[in-house]
């Protein structure tokens, strides 16, 4: 039996019980609440959340920004020290030699291993995204000689745009633009309408940036291969988060960061994957001396490297790959499918709240909702979201913005909470309904 509530003295009336006082709303809420705390409790990933590093940002209550910039674990923080204390001072320029030399080998190997479902040889880590899409787009084209234009769609991240543009007036080739709408992504049937005896690349993302579209790799490779083009797919926005299979796939080429769900840091690098039967052919246009087949030579002309490494130009950056194999540990531990269902159980939930909470307050989701479709963020879209930016994050929580009306929802699996999300997408409403 419930007891009589106190009651104010101002209040007139007979008694209420408790069960009578609770608003619709507010027992919605709670059931919302209790649904993210059973989340966490049956979540098998939770206890990974401790390894990551929260000491400085304890005014933050809500970190949905995952897929820009990762947390950094605690074991990234030791190594660093590890490394800079015995490596670096230790072995000081010794350490080349020590193995320095076959860390974009080593690293890349693993990353393919853990992350991309690619053998041995065919991934290197170094340079930035931007740098080897450069690379991979530039030795693509001058594969395919003859062959005059390079497919690509309109709402593909800038860096990808921008570079195949640089690219198309370098070599005096024809850019062929799919028109893709910005809550979904690129298609297979907007591919096979595009491509034609005279492409020589293809470029698209595999998650795409703004709606979290995930494109089927395995079907628009084999279209873009029956009209003799190569295919270069950019990684960012799934890498860690998606399971990917570009051995499998038939996949030529691809690129991506590893600050996002690899939490490889601020500016880490990015890494290339080339099939193997590809790296004999393909010519990398920045010739250094890291790529060169005897690099200490220091001989007249570029004579690449065999394999994978001839895709390397200068010095590798050794120190910020560190955080990147803490990470590929942390990783190949909690295993890319139970990492994947987390991601999409808490794609999900936002979608719940999105539904329940905010589409009443006139917010839509602006990307897909079948899960087969769906990559590791959500987009929701609302005029006048830019303003709200700069309250959420006062309010301590972080989602992402992109133009013109879009908020990014992007959890991490390996460090978000289903609690963290509901904090997160309640101060959001909150503020929404101010607004009203």
């Amino acid at each position: 039996m419930t007891e009589d509530l106190p009651r104010h003295p101002e209040e007139t009336g007979p008694p209420c019980h408790a069960e009578e006082i609770v608003s619709p709303r507010r027992a919605e809420d709670d059931d919302l609440l209790r649904h993210a705390e059973e989340l966490d409790a049956g979540d098998p990933l939770a206890d990974l959340r401790n390894q990551f590093l929260t000491a400085g940002n304890a005014d933050v209550i809500s970190y949905l920004d995952g897929n820009s910039l990762g947390r950094p674990l605690r074991a990234t923080a030791t190594r660093i020290d590890d490394f800079v204390r015995e490596q670096w001072a230790g072995r000081l320029i010794r350490g080349w030699t020590d193995g320095w030399l076959d860390w974009p080998q080593r690293l890349g190997d693993r990353l393919g291993e853990v992350a991309l479902g690619a053998a041995p040889g065919q991934t290197i880590v170094g340079d930035s995204t931007t740098v080897l899409l450069y690379k991979l787009a530039r030795a693509a084209v001058d594969a395919r000689p003859g062959r005059t234009t390079i497919v690509a769609d309109t709402d593909n991240f800038p860096t990808d745009r921008y570079v195949l543009e640089g690219i198309a007036a370098e070599r005096g080739l024809t850019l062929q633009w799919i028109t893709t709408d910005p809550v979904s992504g690129i298609t297979p049937e907007q591919v096979a309408e595009a491509v034609s005896p005279g492409t020589a690349l293809v470029l698209f993302s595999h998650v795409a940036y703004r709606s979290g579209w995930l494109a089927d790799v395995a079907a628009i490779n084999e279209i873009a291969h029956d009209a003799g083009a190569l295919t270069l797919w950019d990684l960012s926005h799934s890498v860690g988060s998606v399971p990917v299979r570009l051995d499998e796939w038939g996949v030529d080429l691809a690129a991506g960061c590893t600050y996002k769900y690899l939490n490889g840091g601020p500016g880490a690098p990015a890494f290339a994957y080339v099939r193997k039967d590809l790296q004999p052919t393909l010519r990398q246009p920045i010739q250094g001396w890291m790529g060169h087949r005897a690099s200490f030579e220091m001989g007249p002309g570029h004579e690449p490297a065999a394999g994978i490494r001839a895709m390397l130009s200068g010095t590798p950056p050794i120190l910020a790959m560190v955080p990147l194999d803490a990470n590929l540990d942390m990783l190949q531990s909690a295993g890319i499918e139970t990492v994947r269902h987390k991601s999409l159980q808490l794609t999900d939930y936002v979608l719940l709240l999105a539904d329940r909470w905010l589409a009443p307050l006139g917010v839509e989701v602006a990307g897909p909702r079948e899960a087969a479709r769906r990559g590791g963020h959500v987009t929701l879209n609302r005029p006048g979201f830019e303003d709200l930016l700069a309250p959420l994050w006062d309010r301590g929580v972080i989602p992402d913005y992109r133009r013109p009306d879009g908020l990014r929802i992007g959890p991490a699996p390996l460090s978000t909470s289903f609690v963290e999300v509901h904090r997160g997408l309640g101060v959001l409403r909150d503020l929404l309904e101010k607004q009203a």
